[in-house]
Formats: structure tokens, sequence, C-alpha cells
């Protein structure tokens, strides 16, 4: 996590500023994101949550303030911005940023990006301490399981998936900004879908040859889909990009290209999760809220920039709005198939937790 300095104590904080006049709050966090920090990227328009803080004014008042945290998936930093001059900035671990900012709301919020408990429950290890340790059954039937066919690696599979999720979705999230190097990035999301393609045929036969899984067949396979759907719209979306040789993007084709990273994160957090689903139940709730509010914020996003660009090009430049039309489309799907990987998730905790 990137923190800044500021201006007046030097102390470590996140870029914050006020809300910017014809900006959206997400918008305007980006603003202050690459004045204050020099770093360009995918911001998510949903918060991921508010923090206090007292600050003095220039007349002597300290007022309390109420900041708005918006993630943002930093794509490019640059050489030269705008207060490099005044601030430091410094890329620090979760666990160090959460240490060296001073609101006990925003350590919170910085320690839910990865806390070290949910990274010691998807440890990777031998199938039986699985069996034995991280589903929660008892020792005697962790014993018997020995007895058995051995357990598919279901849960390493999982995690893989999600990782090339949450690769597929930065490339996406830079695509969508345009410039330089979409040929590249094109490329990138096609291999990331290719990877995640070779991990599903892994997880659907190693379902068929496994006498004894964590979970009901039909969950499993149905997760691995979910997730398998998400990164395929990414790919349509690569491949509509290519297709009609689109070269600038949508200011709400990027607002949920943010959501998706962060869709993509929460994601990956949550997979590690299910090793461990009985103690983990309450979190992985928390988790797939989330994603579910997210995609209906991605909803709302869709619909504005459709209604917008039907109004300036609908009648003008019919091609352009069918184009634009499409790529909504599959974007919107990427968030669909989010929410769906939410739903199967919480029905495994539901059933196990």
């Amino acid at each position: 996590m990137l923190l800044v300095t500021s201006r007046g104590t030097g102390r470590w904080v996140i870029p914050k500023g006020n809300p910017l006049t014809g900006l959206d709050r997400h918008a305007s966090a980006a603003v202050e994101a690459e004045e204050e920090a020099g770093v360009i990227g995918a911001v998510c328009p949903t918060s991921i949550g508010s923090y206090e803080y007292r600050k003095r004014r220039a007349n002597g008042a300290a007022i309390m303030y109420d900041v708005e945290v918006f993630p943002l998936a930093v794509t490019r930093e640059l050489d030269e911005w705008k207060e490099m001059d005044e601030r430091e900035r410094r890329w620090f671990t979760l666990d160090q940023a959460a240490a060296s900012v001073d609101e006990a709301d925003l350590q919170a919020m910085i320690r839910s990006f990865g806390d070290g408990g949910f990274r010691a429950v998807a440890r990777r290890s031998g199938v039986v301490y699985n069996v034995a340790q991280k589903t929660g059954v008892n020792r005697m039937f962790a014993w018997f399981q020995r007895l058995l066919p051995k357990q598919g690696n279901f849960f390493e599979m999982f995690e893989a998936h999600a990782a090339t999720l949450s690769a597929g979705a930065e490339a996406l999230a830079r695509l969508m900004q345009g410039g330089d190097g979409i040929a590249d990035h094109i490329q990138e999301i096609v291999e990331r879908e290719h990877d995640a393609d070779a991990i599903t045929r892994d997880v659907l036969q190693t379902v068929r040859r496994t006498f004894l899984t964590p979970f009901d067949r039909s969950a499993i396979t149905d997760l691995i889909a979910a997730m398998d759907d998400a990164i395929d719209e990414m790919q349509k979306t690569a491949g509509a990009v290519d297709l009609y040789d689109v070269t600038e993007f949508e200011p709400e084709m990027r607002d949920i290209a943010g959501l998706i990273v962060d869709a993509a994160r929460l994601t990956v957090e949550a997979l590690p999760l299910l090793r461990k689903i009985s103690a983990n139940g309450p979190r992985l709730h928390e988790l797939t809220e989330r994603l579910v509010r997210m995609e209906g914020h991605a909803d709302e996003i869709h619909a504005a920039g459709l209604k917008r660009l039907f109004k300036e090009y609908g009648s003008t430049d019919t091609m352009r709005f069918l184009i634009a039309r499409e790529l909504f489309r599959h974007l919107e799907r990427v968030t669909d198939s989010f929410e769906d990987v939410a739903n199967e998730i919480d029905g495994l905790v539901i059933d196990h937790a």
C-alpha cells in the first residue's frame, strides 16, 4: 500500500482532499492520488468505508473531517507530479501501513485488505493436514479419511484461479485507460483466460476422479464455473476492443473496471477462507455481501453510461453507440459473474458453517 506524508506534520496518511466540483467522489479521490502521490490506476466507485480525523485550520480551529475511502489499483507511477516537492511517498506492507497511520478506523480498513490470520489459513500443506486442520473436522474423521482415496487439491486450484482472475482484472483496468499498450493488455487478458481455462479443466477432472471432496461435487463445479465466467467475459471485452479497434473508453467503463479489480481482490481474499469455513463464516459473509453490493453499483453505472451515450450519439453516431453498448454488456456480465461467485460461496457457508 502506498502512503504519503502530510504537508503540515509529516505523518503518514493516504492521499485525500475535498470533493471536486463536477466529479464523483471516487473520481475526486483518483485526482488527489495523482496530485499528491503521483500514481494513476483503476479506482473502484464503491467505497470501502470511512474514518474521521481532526485537522487544524489556518485560523487555529481544529475541525473533524469525515473521509470516505476508495481503493485504487495503481497501474503507473509518475516520475514527476504536482506535490512531489511537498510530500514523500513510500510503499508499505499492509501491516506496516496500518502501524504507520494514526487513525484507528483507517488502520482497520488497511488491515482488512490482508489480515495475517487469513493468510495463515491459506498456507498450503499436505492433504491429511488440510482435512484435519483446515476444514475443521475432528481427528477421528481425519484418521478415517487416510484410509480413503486422496482428497483433491481443490483449495489450491480455487486460489490459483482467483489469482488469475485478479491478474486479468488488472490487465482489463489498464486496457480501459486507453493510450499506448492496448494490444499488450489484450494479449495478457487472453493469456490469463487460457490459464484460467486450464485450471477449470483440472478442477472438473479432479472432481470426477476424487472419492472424497471437501464440499458437494456440484458446489465445487458451480463455484469454478462462476469464476471462469468472470474471466471469460473479460476476454470477450478484450476481443470486442480488438475487433472494433477501440482506442478510447467511456468514463463509466473505467468505473466498472475499477469495480472489477476490487471484486477480484475480494475473491482472492475469500477463497483461502474456505479451507476453514466454520471459523471464517462471518468474514466470508462480509465479503460476499460487498460483492453483491458492488454488482448492484455496476448495474447503475452501466445504465447511466448507456443513457448518456444514447443521448449523445444515438442519432448522430449509431455505430459508436452500438460498439459501446457491447463493451458495456461484457463489462456488466463480469460483475454479474462475481455476484454468482458470491452466491456460491454464501451457499457453502450456509451448508457448512
